[in-house]
Protein backbone atom coordinates (compact mmCIF):
# COMPACT_ATOMS: atom_id res chain seq x y z
CA UNK A 1 0.00 0.00 0.00
CA UNK A 2 0.90 3.86 -0.32
CA UNK A 3 1.96 5.56 2.32
CA UNK A 4 3.85 8.78 3.81
CA UNK A 5 6.68 8.22 5.59
CA UNK A 6 8.43 10.47 7.78
CA UNK A 7 12.09 9.99 8.92
CA UNK A 8 14.99 11.40 10.21
CA UNK A 9 16.32 14.66 8.87
CA UNK A 10 12.98 16.01 8.71
CA UNK A 11 12.49 14.12 5.49
CA UNK A 12 9.54 12.67 4.42
CA UNK A 13 7.99 10.69 1.14
CA UNK A 14 5.22 8.40 -0.52
CA UNK A 15 6.23 5.11 -0.30
CA UNK A 16 5.35 1.48 -0.78
CA UNK A 17 4.59 -0.25 2.48
CA UNK A 18 3.33 -3.63 3.40
CA UNK A 19 -0.41 -3.59 3.99
CA UNK A 20 -1.18 -4.42 7.59
CA UNK A 21 -3.21 -7.52 8.64
CA UNK A 22 -5.47 -7.11 12.02
CA UNK A 23 -4.28 -9.37 14.45
CA UNK A 24 -6.62 -10.46 17.40
CA UNK A 25 -9.03 -7.58 18.98
CA UNK A 26 -7.85 -5.49 15.92
CA UNK A 27 -9.24 -3.98 13.00
CA UNK A 28 -8.11 -2.59 9.55
CA UNK A 29 -9.33 0.07 8.49
CA UNK A 30 -9.43 1.61 4.67
CA UNK A 31 -8.39 5.26 5.39
CA UNK A 32 -11.19 7.79 4.70
CA UNK A 33 -10.00 10.98 5.28
CA UNK A 34 -7.01 12.12 8.35
CA UNK A 35 -7.30 15.37 9.62
CA UNK A 36 -3.73 17.80 8.84
CA UNK A 37 -2.64 19.01 12.58
CA UNK A 38 0.33 21.15 13.44
CA UNK A 39 1.59 18.26 15.87
CA UNK A 40 2.43 16.59 12.49
CA UNK A 41 5.03 19.24 11.63
CA UNK A 42 6.10 18.90 15.63
CA UNK A 43 6.71 14.78 14.41
CA UNK A 44 8.16 15.73 10.92
CA UNK A 45 11.49 17.56 12.44
CA UNK A 46 11.46 14.61 15.40
CA UNK A 47 9.65 16.86 18.45
CA UNK A 48 6.99 15.73 20.36
CA UNK A 49 7.01 11.80 21.23
CA UNK A 50 8.40 11.28 17.17
CA UNK A 51 9.06 7.63 16.67
CA UNK A 52 11.20 7.81 13.36
CA UNK A 53 10.59 6.25 11.11
CA UNK A 54 6.47 7.08 11.11
CA UNK A 55 3.55 6.76 8.95
CA UNK A 56 1.70 9.88 10.67
CA UNK A 57 -1.76 11.07 10.89
CA UNK A 58 -3.61 10.64 14.40
CA UNK A 59 -7.16 12.40 13.43
CA UNK A 60 -8.65 9.17 11.56
CA UNK A 61 -11.91 8.40 9.67
CA UNK A 62 -12.21 4.83 8.74
CA UNK A 63 -13.99 1.94 7.12
CA UNK A 64 -13.36 -1.33 9.02
CA UNK A 65 -12.41 -3.72 5.97
CA UNK A 66 -10.82 -6.76 7.86
CA UNK A 67 -10.89 -7.83 11.31
CA UNK A 68 -9.10 -9.79 13.86
CA UNK A 69 -10.24 -13.18 16.11
CA UNK A 70 -12.37 -11.77 18.51
CA UNK A 71 -13.68 -8.51 17.03
CA UNK A 72 -17.48 -8.80 16.21
CA UNK A 73 -18.56 -9.33 12.66
CA UNK A 74 -20.76 -6.45 12.30
CA UNK A 75 -18.20 -4.10 12.35
CA UNK A 76 -17.19 -5.35 9.17
CA UNK A 77 -18.07 -2.04 6.75
CA UNK A 78 -18.78 0.19 9.56
CA UNK A 79 -17.39 3.96 9.34
CA UNK A 80 -15.66 4.22 12.30
CA UNK A 81 -13.46 7.25 13.97
CA UNK A 82 -10.61 6.37 16.24
CA UNK A 83 -9.31 6.99 20.02
CA UNK A 84 -5.44 6.97 18.87
CA UNK A 85 -3.73 6.80 22.07
CA UNK A 86 -3.07 3.28 23.70
CA UNK A 87 -2.24 3.02 27.71
CA UNK A 88 -0.72 -0.16 29.04
CA UNK A 89 -2.72 -0.29 32.13
CA UNK A 90 0.40 -1.62 33.99
CA UNK A 91 2.38 0.83 35.39
CA UNK A 92 2.42 3.61 38.08
CA UNK A 93 0.39 6.16 36.18
CA UNK A 94 -2.08 3.78 34.82
CA UNK A 95 -2.60 2.23 38.29
CA UNK A 96 -3.17 5.28 39.65
CA UNK A 97 -6.04 6.65 37.43
CA UNK A 98 -3.48 9.09 34.83
CA UNK A 99 -3.43 6.83 31.81
CA UNK A 100 -2.40 9.83 29.23
CA UNK A 101 0.99 9.68 31.08
CA UNK A 102 1.23 5.90 30.79
CA UNK A 103 5.17 4.68 30.96
CA UNK A 104 4.23 3.27 27.61
CA UNK A 105 2.09 5.52 26.04
CA UNK A 106 1.11 4.85 22.33
CA UNK A 107 -0.35 7.66 20.34
CA UNK A 108 -0.74 6.01 16.46
CA UNK A 109 0.34 8.68 14.10
CA UNK A 110 2.66 9.97 16.39
CA UNK A 111 5.00 7.27 17.82
CA UNK A 112 3.04 4.04 16.21
CA UNK A 113 1.94 3.75 12.18
CA UNK A 114 -1.22 6.16 11.51
CA UNK A 115 -3.47 7.44 8.87
CA UNK A 116 -1.38 8.83 6.11
CA UNK A 117 -1.86 5.64 4.28
CA UNK A 118 -4.32 3.56 2.60
CA UNK A 119 -4.89 1.70 4.92
CA UNK A 120 -3.54 1.36 9.11
CA UNK A 121 -4.81 -1.27 11.76
CA UNK A 122 -6.17 -0.18 15.33
CA UNK A 123 -7.27 -2.30 18.47
CA UNK A 124 -11.57 -2.50 17.65
CA UNK A 125 -12.16 -1.15 21.33
CA UNK A 126 -10.79 1.88 20.15
CA UNK A 127 -13.28 2.72 17.26
CA UNK A 128 -16.48 4.30 17.25
CA UNK A 129 -19.03 3.92 14.57
CA UNK A 130 -20.29 7.22 13.16
CA UNK A 131 -21.95 6.01 10.05
CA UNK A 132 -25.04 8.55 10.89
CA UNK A 133 -22.93 11.64 11.00
CA UNK A 134 -21.42 13.46 7.93
CA UNK A 135 -17.82 12.88 6.83
CA UNK A 136 -16.48 16.24 7.34
CA UNK A 137 -18.09 16.50 10.75
CA UNK A 138 -16.68 13.21 12.07
CA UNK A 139 -13.48 14.44 11.20
CA UNK A 140 -13.05 16.31 13.65
CA UNK A 141 -13.44 13.52 16.41
CA UNK A 142 -9.86 13.55 17.23
CA UNK A 143 -9.49 16.96 17.62
CA UNK A 144 -12.77 17.80 19.48
CA UNK A 145 -11.61 15.47 22.23
CA UNK A 146 -8.96 16.89 22.48
CA UNK A 147 -10.73 19.91 23.28
CA UNK A 148 -12.44 17.66 25.11
CA UNK A 149 -10.05 16.90 27.63
CA UNK A 150 -8.75 20.47 27.34
CA UNK A 151 -12.35 21.64 28.85
CA UNK A 152 -12.12 19.17 31.35
CA UNK A 153 -9.00 20.18 32.55
CA UNK A 154 -9.78 23.83 32.62
CA UNK A 155 -13.17 22.98 35.07
CA UNK A 156 -14.73 26.65 33.99
CA UNK A 157 -17.23 27.85 36.65
CA UNK A 158 -20.50 28.45 34.97
CA UNK A 159 -21.19 32.37 33.97
CA UNK A 160 -16.92 32.60 33.18
CA UNK A 161 -15.49 35.59 31.08
CA UNK A 162 -12.74 33.52 28.87
CA UNK A 163 -10.78 35.05 26.56
CA UNK A 164 -9.15 32.22 23.61
CA UNK A 165 -6.26 33.19 21.68
CA UNK A 166 -6.20 31.33 18.40
CA UNK A 167 -8.80 30.81 15.98
CA UNK A 168 -7.09 27.41 14.21
CA UNK A 169 -9.66 24.30 14.19
CA UNK A 170 -8.47 24.15 17.90
CA UNK A 171 -9.43 27.69 19.11
CA UNK A 172 -12.54 27.55 17.25
CA UNK A 173 -13.65 23.76 18.68
CA UNK A 174 -12.58 25.20 22.36
CA UNK A 175 -14.31 28.23 21.56
CA UNK A 176 -17.82 26.57 21.19
CA UNK A 177 -17.17 24.02 23.24
CA UNK A 178 -16.48 26.29 26.51
CA UNK A 179 -19.32 28.45 25.39
CA UNK A 180 -21.74 25.25 25.78
CA UNK A 181 -19.64 24.10 28.95
CA UNK A 182 -21.27 27.35 30.77
CA UNK A 183 -19.28 30.48 29.71
CA UNK A 184 -20.73 34.11 30.14
CA UNK A 185 -19.40 34.97 26.85
CA UNK A 186 -15.88 33.84 24.78
CA UNK A 187 -13.87 36.17 22.90
CA UNK A 188 -11.05 34.76 20.81
CA UNK A 189 -8.40 36.57 19.27
CA UNK A 190 -6.62 35.84 15.91
CA UNK A 191 -4.70 37.53 13.01
CA UNK A 192 -6.47 36.40 10.56
CA UNK A 193 -10.26 38.43 9.65
CA UNK A 194 -11.57 35.29 7.50
CA UNK A 195 -10.73 33.21 10.52
CA UNK A 196 -12.32 36.14 12.68
CA UNK A 197 -15.35 35.96 10.84
CA UNK A 198 -15.99 32.40 10.67
CA UNK A 199 -15.56 32.25 14.60
CA UNK A 200 -18.47 34.96 14.65
CA UNK A 201 -20.54 32.69 12.12
CA UNK A 202 -20.16 29.43 14.98
CA UNK A 203 -21.38 31.41 17.84
CA UNK A 204 -18.35 33.25 19.25
CA UNK A 205 -19.59 36.79 21.16
CA UNK A 206 -16.40 39.06 20.40
CA UNK A 207 -13.53 38.77 18.44
CA UNK A 208 -10.44 40.52 18.28
CA UNK A 209 -7.67 40.90 15.40
CA UNK A 210 -4.48 40.50 16.89
CA UNK A 211 -1.32 41.96 14.45
CA UNK A 212 1.14 39.10 14.24
CA UNK A 213 3.84 41.76 14.14
CA UNK A 214 3.08 43.03 17.15
CA UNK A 215 1.00 40.46 19.49
CA UNK A 216 0.54 42.34 22.51
CA UNK A 217 -0.98 45.71 20.55
CA UNK A 218 -3.98 44.16 20.86
CA UNK A 219 -3.48 43.82 24.91
CA UNK A 220 -5.43 47.34 25.27
CA UNK A 221 -8.42 46.64 23.42
CA UNK A 222 -8.61 43.26 25.02
CA UNK A 223 -8.17 45.39 28.24
CA UNK A 224 -10.76 47.59 27.69
CA UNK A 225 -13.22 44.21 27.03
CA UNK A 226 -12.42 43.15 30.26
CA UNK A 227 -10.54 45.69 32.63
CA UNK A 228 -9.99 43.16 35.44
CA UNK A 229 -9.17 40.35 33.34
CA UNK A 230 -11.01 37.27 32.35
CA UNK A 231 -11.85 34.47 34.29
CA UNK A 232 -10.02 31.86 32.08
CA UNK A 233 -7.03 32.77 29.39
CA UNK A 234 -6.73 29.56 26.52
CA UNK A 235 -3.32 29.95 24.88
CA UNK A 236 -4.16 28.26 21.49
CA UNK A 237 -1.09 29.07 19.78
CA UNK A 238 2.24 27.77 20.74
CA UNK A 239 3.45 31.65 20.77
CA UNK A 240 5.72 32.17 23.54
CA UNK A 241 4.52 36.31 23.36
CA UNK A 242 1.17 35.25 22.92
CA UNK A 243 1.28 33.10 26.38
CA UNK A 244 2.58 35.74 27.93
CA UNK A 245 0.02 38.54 27.28
CA UNK A 246 -2.28 35.30 28.49
CA UNK A 247 -1.04 35.79 32.33
CA UNK A 248 -1.29 39.42 31.54
CA UNK A 249 -4.63 39.62 30.88
CA UNK A 250 -6.18 36.84 33.17
CA UNK A 251 -8.12 37.98 35.73
CA UNK A 252 -6.37 37.80 39.73
CA UNK A 253 -7.86 34.21 40.89
CA UNK A 254 -7.94 33.38 37.38
CA UNK A 255 -6.97 30.63 35.53
CA UNK A 256 -4.55 30.18 32.12
CA UNK A 257 -4.72 26.84 30.02
CA UNK A 258 -1.57 26.30 27.59
CA UNK A 259 -3.21 24.52 25.11
CA UNK A 260 -1.18 25.43 22.16
CA UNK A 261 1.64 23.19 21.28
CA UNK A 262 5.24 25.12 21.75
CA UNK A 263 9.17 23.80 20.97
CA UNK A 264 9.97 22.22 23.60
CA UNK A 265 12.56 23.86 24.12
CA UNK A 266 11.06 27.41 24.07
CA UNK A 267 10.91 29.45 27.34
CA UNK A 268 8.43 32.21 28.88
CA UNK A 269 9.22 35.01 30.94
CA UNK A 270 6.36 34.96 33.47
CA UNK A 271 6.91 36.63 36.70
CA UNK A 272 6.66 33.85 39.47
CA UNK A 273 5.56 37.04 41.80
CA UNK A 274 2.43 37.91 39.62
CA UNK A 275 1.08 34.42 40.31
CA UNK A 276 2.02 34.27 43.58
CA UNK A 277 0.46 37.57 44.14
CA UNK A 278 -2.32 37.72 42.54
CA UNK A 279 -3.23 33.49 43.00
CA UNK A 280 -3.41 32.77 39.48
CA UNK A 281 -3.03 28.52 38.05
CA UNK A 282 -1.59 27.48 35.18
CA UNK A 283 -2.51 24.44 33.43
CA UNK A 284 -1.87 22.68 30.55
CA UNK A 285 -3.86 20.48 28.22
CA UNK A 286 -1.40 17.38 26.63
CA UNK A 287 -3.61 15.16 24.43
CA UNK A 288 -7.30 12.94 25.34
CA UNK A 289 -8.01 10.48 27.48
CA UNK A 290 -11.50 8.46 27.47
CA UNK A 291 -13.33 11.66 25.73
CA UNK A 292 -13.65 10.49 22.01
CA UNK A 293 -17.15 9.26 23.02
CA UNK A 294 -18.18 12.50 24.40
CA UNK A 295 -16.99 14.43 21.67
CA UNK A 296 -18.72 12.68 19.13
CA UNK A 297 -22.20 13.37 20.78
CA UNK A 298 -21.51 16.97 21.08
CA UNK A 299 -20.49 16.89 17.31
CA UNK A 300 -24.10 14.72 16.89
CA UNK A 301 -25.79 17.63 19.41
CA UNK A 302 -24.66 20.23 16.56
CA UNK A 303 -23.59 22.06 20.07
CA UNK A 304 -19.71 22.02 18.12
CA UNK A 305 -20.30 22.58 14.82
CA UNK A 306 -17.22 22.31 12.08
CA UNK A 307 -19.19 24.26 9.04
CA UNK A 308 -16.04 26.16 6.97
CA UNK A 309 -13.05 24.76 9.21
CA UNK A 310 -11.65 22.51 6.55
CA UNK A 311 -10.38 24.98 3.94
CA UNK A 312 -8.29 22.22 1.86
CA UNK A 313 -8.05 18.65 0.99
CA UNK A 314 -5.01 16.75 -0.91
CA UNK A 315 -3.91 13.32 -1.36
CA UNK A 316 -0.59 11.45 -1.67
CA UNK A 317 0.75 13.35 -4.61
CA UNK A 318 0.00 16.94 -2.78
CA UNK A 319 0.58 15.88 0.49
CA UNK A 320 3.40 18.62 0.55
CA UNK A 321 0.94 21.41 0.04
CA UNK A 322 -0.62 19.94 3.59
CA UNK A 323 2.71 21.05 4.83
CA UNK A 324 2.91 24.04 3.58
CA UNK A 325 -0.76 25.34 4.81
CA UNK A 326 -0.06 25.16 8.44
CA UNK A 327 2.06 28.25 7.59
CA UNK A 328 -0.65 29.54 5.11
CA UNK A 329 -3.05 32.54 7.43
CA UNK A 330 -5.88 32.08 5.25
CA UNK A 331 -5.62 28.04 6.12
CA UNK A 332 -7.74 26.55 8.57
CA UNK A 333 -7.98 22.70 8.32
CA UNK A 334 -6.62 20.22 5.71
CA UNK A 335 -7.49 16.97 5.57
CA UNK A 336 -6.06 13.72 3.49
CA UNK A 337 -8.34 11.77 1.45
CA UNK A 338 -6.07 8.85 -0.59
Amino acid sequence: MKAIVFREGSQWAVEDVPTPEPGPGEVRLQILRTGVCGTDEHLLHGGFIATLPLIPGHEMLGRVDAIGDGVDSRLLGSTVAVDNTIHCGECEPCLSGRHLFCENFVSLGCNAPGGFAEYTVVRAAKTFVVDDLDPVTSTFAEPTACAMHGADVLALRPASDVLIFGAGPTGLILAQLLKASGAARVVVAAPTASKLELAESLGVDVTVQVDRTDPTGAEAELRALAPRGFDAVVEATGSISVLESAVRLTATGGTVLVYGLAAEDARAAISPYEIFSRELTLKGSFAQAFTMRRAIDVLRSGAVRTDGIITDTVGFDDFGRALANLHDSSQIKTVFVP
